[in-house]
């Protein structure tokens, strides 16, 4: 062996060494801890036997209670009449087919008409090219800051996405107004958003390089601004080749039921559209609900940076207790209005049934140990938040006036769930409902109040502000 060699070994020798001190070092597991886990599982001939089929089975499945699998009870004693099931498919576009739900059933109702939908791409295509002016302004406006800092870190790791919230859906129709689906359908890339966005995410990434080098070059900000209008070309070029170019006109006539037109065809923009059919200020006459036991109720909180448009409204809610929210929600749906909601979906989700019922899984008799986390420490160990948006339609109440079910018009197609529903009982609503938008003509003056205090300001990167997906 030549000296190297051996050099190179002694070195790997005295690495190991080290290595294994440090495993064995204050806080980590020794060999003394290691052989007493390894004797506390001790298993008997029944969990030998559990164990083998865990090894070939799904946790999920093995989980599944068969005592909770009797016929499915889908009697409501109050529903919001609905037409049709939408399809995000394989994008995490729920918010906004979520809030153009809460919309076309409005549509349907005040028309009498027959299936109707609007056009999800149309403003989608335009939340995309908002936010990466937002990423990009956002850039500008941080380019004095040192790169390691809080805001411009947050910044580019999140430059865009296509999760969002109720107030995206405000101000991207107050700015851009709406279209029927005929006038703009979806494209290949619009129900498959997750490759296109990858390569988007990372342009907009290399744009903000260019934006702070150019300001460590010297360049003033009133450059930094033609330079970014010059990546927003890019931006518009790319989404227009995989979403198509939005329409700025269009021709249209309601259609009855039958399919008949009922009047000529008339021109309209997408602003004068919303304005005829619908002219609701979203911004103004709704108001975002959460229910988050980690912080104090009856309290307004806004979040820094968590809006679609950088000339539109940050994220702001009143958080408070889960019966005024079911009050509300209640005299919503006995009105025949339906509403924005938010919730930890995938939490004791029953796909092929469509039912989110804490007694789906018994977790706990499987493993034989107890999951003993309630809401608020879920929320403040990240293992609960607002993963997906749906839209609430129904709910059934005993003859004490207490909800014992409640049903969501999902987005995930006709096939998926209840026939595109999903039916949650009022005890998983509960722990994991999150977020509720509400037509203010249904909101008690004293919870309208808690508006005129200031809100307090949360940082982006809060914990449970996720967009939905």
């Amino acid at each position: 062996m030549n000296k190297m060699k051996l050099f190179g070994c002694i070195a790997a020798t005295l690495l190991l060494s080290i290595g294994v001190q440090a495993q064995t070092g204050r806080g980590g597991i020794d060999a003394g801890m290691l052989n007493e886990l390894r004797e506390s599982y001790n298993p008997t001939t029944a969990e030998k036997a559990l164990q083998n089929v865990m090894l070939a089975n799904s946790v999920k499945v093995l989980s599944l209670n068969q005592e909770n699998l009797n016929e499915l009870d889908t009697h409501f004693s109050h529903s919001v009449p609905s037409k049709g099931i939408t399809d995000q498919k394989s994008s995490g576009r729920c918010w906004l087919f979520t809030g153009m739900n809460v919309l076309r059933a409005k549509m349907i109702a005040q028309e009498d008409l027959g299936a109707f939908e609007f056009s999800q791409v149309y403003n989608f295509f335009y939340d995309q090219l908002e936010k990466s002016n937002l990423f990009l302004q956002g850039i500008i406006d941080t380019r004095k800051k040192p790169f390691d800092d809080r805001t411009v870190e947050w910044l580019f790791k999140h430059p865009l996405s296509d999760g969002g919230t109720f107030t995206g859906v405000a101000d991207l129709i107050a700015k851009y107004g709406v279209v029927p689906k005929g006038v703009m359908k979806e494209s290949f890339t619009s129900d498959n958003t997750g490759a296109f966005s990858s390569l988007l995410i990372t342009k907009l990434r290399e744009f903000g390089l260019e934006l702070r080098k150019a300001h460590e070059g010297g360049v003033k900000e009133s450059k930094l601004a033609e330079i970014k209008k010059e990546q927003l070309k890019v931006v518009y070029k790319m989404l227009a080749q995989v979403y198509g170019v939005p329409p700025t006109t269009f021709k249209w006539a309601p259609k009855d039921s039958d399919g008949k037109y009922r009047e000529e065809p008339q021109e309209y923009t997408p602003r004068s559209f919303y304005e005829k059919y619908l002219n609701i200020n979203l911004q103004d006459d709704y108001v975002m609900f959460m229910n988050d036991p980690s912080r104090p109720y009856w309290k307004s909180y806004e979040i820094e940076y968590d809006r679609h448009l950088y000339d539109g409204h940050n994220w702001l809610y009143i958080n408070l207790p889960l019966d005024e929210i079911k009050q509300m929600a209640i005299a919503s749906i006995k009105d025949s209005t339906m509403m924005y909601f938010s919730c930890d979906v995938g939490k004791f989700l029953d796909t092929k049934r469509g039912t989110l019922d804490i007694d789906n899984y018994i977790y706990d008799e499987l493993f034989g140990i107890e999951f003993g986390m309630d809401k608020k420490e879920r929320i403040m160990t990240f293992d609960s938040g607002s993963s997906h948006a749906m839209t609430l339609k129904a709910v059934d109440i005993d003859k004490e006036g207490k909800p014992v079910k409640w049903q969501v018009e999902n987005s995930w197609g006709v096939s998926s769930g209840y026939y595109g529903t999903l039916i949650m009982t009022d005890e998983w609503f509960d722990e994991y409902m999150f977020r509720l938008v509400v037509d203010k003509k249904y909101i008690p003056a004293n919870i309208l109040k808690v508006l005129d205090e200031k809100p307090t300001m949360l940082p982006a990167w809060d914990p449970m502000f996720t967009p939905e997906e």
